[in-house]
C-alpha cells in the first residue's frame, strides 16, 4: 500500500524517468562524453553518480527498516569522484547505464512505497556525524535526482 505522504515523491521519480529516458538514450556520444559541469563530470559520469546514489540510498532505506540505527554504515559522499572513477562510467555502455538508472529508480519507488511507516525515524550517521532519518532520506531523494538531471540539461543546452 502506498504511503500518501510519499506519493508526490514516488510520482515525481516516475515522472523524471518517463520524461528523461528517451532524451538520455538519444544523446550523441560527443555530448555525453565531452561536455563537463563545474565538478568536471560529463553526462555519463553524472548519470553514474545518480546510479551510485540510488544504490547507496536503496541499501540505507532497506537496512533502516530492520536495524534501529546505522551508526557505522559507510557514507560515500566524500568519495563520489572516486566511486565514479573506480566504476569507469566514462567507458561504460551508455544504453546500459540509462537502463540501470531507470530500473534502479523504479525499484527505489517500490522500496519507498513499501517502507515501514513505524521505522521512518530510524537513522544512520553520515561522515560528518549528522543523523539522517529514513524519512529525511526519502524526502530528499527526489530533489537530489532533479538537481543532477538539471545539470545534465544544462550540459545539453536544454
Amino acid at each position: 500500500m502506498r504511503d500518501s505522504n510519499f506519493m508526490h515523491i514516488t510520482d515525481g521519480i516516475a515522472q523524471v524517468i518517463e520524461t528523461e529516458e528517451k532524451l538520455l538514450n538519444d544523446l550523441p556520444v560527443e555530448v555525453i562524453t565531452q561536455r563537463r559541469n563545474t565538478q568536471n563530470r560529463n553526462i555519463k559520469q553524472i548519470l553514474g553518480h545518480l546510479i551510485d546514489s540510488a544504490s547507496n540510498n536503496h541499501q540505507r532505506m532497506v537496512r533502516l527498516q530492520y536495524s534501529k540505527d546505522l551508526l557505522f554504515f559507510p557514507d560515500y559522499t566524500q568519495d563520489n569522484d572516486l566511486w565514479i572513477a573506480l566504476q569507469d562510467y566514462q567507458n561504460a555502455d551508455w544504453p546500459n547505464l540509462v537502463q540501470l538508472w531507470k530500473f534502479y529508480n523504479l525499484h527505489i519507488i517500490q522500496v519507498i512505497n513499501s517502507a515501514d511507516k513505524n521505522r521512518l525515524d530510524s537513522y544512520w550517521c553520515d561522515f560528518t556525524g549528522a543523523k539522517v532519518t529514513l524519512r529525511e532520506m526519502i524526502e530528499g531523494y527526489l530533489g537530489h535526482l532533479r538537481l543532477h538531471i538539471k545539470e545534465i540539461h544544462e550540459l545539453i543546452g536544454g
